[in-house]
């Protein structure tokens, strides 16, 4: 009797100890969850009506009736069958690339001059990257505009008046090639500020004692920054990366913009471009909703890496 009163006063002893667990681990849950069921209802049923949409034929006789016809996925699979989507893909694909690693290894660059500048003049290319960030994309479309003019631009003149050729009256936007161009240096331009100060915050936080270190054994600069700077910066890095993927894949107004409706052809879309004439133009929304929902799993299976890896940082750390 007195064995089964001391294995109960154990048990009644363990079960509160164990419920007394079971609440600490569900507290972070239980703060986590009513932003989990914001963003859910926030993001959950635009996602659902964009879903369903996808699977009428939605034109512009339907848009008035407001209601669909129900077709299944012939939309997903008209897309799918369609040439000048797969090019579109491989072509954004391609112009993302370039996008992120341009943005990628300038910022990260001018971040650590920043490092190495005096205080004054790290505070004027503050600001100014901050006047950049903040200019809306139709102004900054604007000013590549007059930059990149036929008649007039200042580009042309000032490559004329340093020799690096007769630049005058050039056109920038004769080849689908070179229109993509320009609109590259626009889209990097304008990611630059939040990439710099971004990585710039995050270099601040690199232990100086361990660069010391690494001095002092003799390593040079880019061994400094390959093993002491850069594990301390990845995650902000991959972060970046996976904002910078979703941004530039995705992009629209800086395209349509700078090379003009008159001038967009199959040789040019993007895939921002190609949901615009295939959705809108053509006013058939249940195609642009398919496109819409191809173009989201495209990015996440992009992005898949990034996130991967990120989350093995945390679990490391």
């Amino acid at each position: 009797m007195a064995t089964a009163a001391g294995t109960t006063t154990k048990w009644s002893r363990q079960r509160p100890l164990s419920m007394r667990r079971l609440g600490r681990g569900a507290v972070p849950y239980a703060l986590v969850a009513p932003v989990v069921v914001v963003m859910g209802a926030i993001l959950g049923y635009p996602l659902y009506s964009l879903v369903r949409l996808s699977l009428d034929r939605y034109g512009l006789f339907e848009l008035i009736q407001h209601k669909g016809v129900y077709i299944g996925l012939k939309n997903f699979g008209s897309v799918l069958h369609d040439s000048v989507f797969w090019h579109t893909l491989v072509r954004t694909i391609v112009f993302a690339a370039a996008n992120v690693g341009l943005t990628m290894v300038i910022g990260t660059l001018i971040a650590l001059l920043l490092v190495q500048i005096s205080t004054w003049v790290r505070l004027l290319v503050t600001a100014g990257l901050v006047l950049v960030w903040s200019m809306p994309p139709v102004v900054a479309v604007q000013v590549w505009n007059w930059m990149t003019n036929v008649q007039n631009g200042v580009l042309n003149y000032v490559l004329t008046e340093l020799h690096f050729g007769n630049y005058f009256q050039h056109n920038w936007y004769t080849s689908p090639f070179s229109q993509l161009s320009m609109v590259t240096t626009l889209i990097v331009w304008g990611a630059l500020p939040f990439v710099v100060i971004t990585v710039y915050a995050a270099l601040s936080q690199v232990p100086r004692e361990l660069v010391e270190a690494a001095e002092i054994d003799g390593a040079r600069s880019w061994r400094v920054f390959k093993d002491v700077t850069v594990p301390v910066i990845t995650p902000v890095l991959l972060i970046l990366t996976s904002l910078s993927i979703l941004w530039d894949f995705g992009v629209f107004t800086q395209p349509y913009l700078l090379i003009g409706q008159p001038h967009i052809t199959t040789g040019n879309y993007l895939m921002g471009i190609y949901l615009f004439e295939q959705g809108y133009v053509s006013a058939n929304f249940g195609r642009g909703a398919a496109i819409s929902i191809l173009m989201l799993v495209i990015v996440a299976a992009l992005s898949v890496v990034y996130v991967r890896r990120m989350i093995r940082i945390g679990e490391v750390t």
